[in-house]
């Protein structure tokens, strides 16, 4: 069952010296417990596309409808943060809510175990990795309880452990039920996680199929590096 659905989405930006068509005619459906990674270059349109979605922005044409909430973990996750210490930060949502005070620290509490921020509750936010940022960001999500949740570049800046714990967690709310969509032009640190893969270009949708046929596609000429290459020789590990 689709819980978004996009019918030919334009969005055009006006700059200093003219127009830029952002997003070009996108129809897609996102159903309910999907995993879904949106590949492209910077500037392809994945940001505006999620900023559609989620209503931060409006489409200048086209129908969106989404059948739940939906929560964003954006590539700069510092400008999530609303609360002095961890804790602070994950309760902002639930008492914006209304919830009781005993409902808040529980709904912290199970978000912040969830994620394995518990043992830095009290410790002050800003101060966090950057890989412990994104994590925290996904628990202001979890407390809130969307059952939507959008990954804006959730790898940018990360070293290897920090993409291990991010998409440990990615797997941890899929086996929650939750529906994700990861936008990200580094491909190869998630694809196998996914179940339906689709790219963007230059504002467009170029690709929209399986993982597995994603691989017999040639990615490259939409400026993705192919998930498949490996490293043999010191001379590989050149870009």
């Amino acid at each position: 069952m689709p819980m978004i659905t996009l019918k030919n989405i334009c969005k055009t930006f006006y700059t200093g010296s003219g127009t830029k068509e952002a997003l070009k005619n996108i129809s897609m459906e996102i159903n309910a417990g999907d995993l879904v990674v949106i590949g492209g270059e910077n500037g392809s349109g994945k940001s505006v596309l999620m900023s559609v979605i989620a209503g931060l922005e409006e489409a200048d044409r086209g129908t969106l409808t989404c059948t739940s909430r939906v929560g964003l973990v954006f590539q700069e996750a510092d400008t999530q943060i609303l609360g002095e210490t961890v804790e602070e930060d994950v309760a902002y949502g639930p008492k914006n809510l209304g919830m009781s005070k005993t409902a808040v620290r529980e709904t912290v509490a199970k978000a912040l175990n969830t994620v394995g921020l518990q043992e830095k509750a009290r410790y002050p936010a800003r101060f966090l990795s950057g890989g412990e940022k994104r994590r925290l960001a996904v628990a202001c999500m979890i407390a809130m309880d969307f059952p939507v949740i959008i990954f804006d570049e959730p790898y940018a800046n990360l070293d290897f452990g920090g993409v291990k714990q991010v998409n440990a967690l990615i797997q941890e709310l899929k086996s929650q039920g939750k529906t994700i969509v990861i936008l990200t032009h580094e491909t190869e640190k998630c694809l196998g996680l996914a179940n339906r893969f689709i790219v963007l270009f230059r504002g467009e949708k170029v690709f929209d199929g399986t993982p597995e046929e994603s691989l017999q596609t040639n990615v490259e000429q939409w400026n993705i590096r192919n998930p498949l290459v490996s490293y043999t020789t010191l001379k590989d590990l050149v870009w």
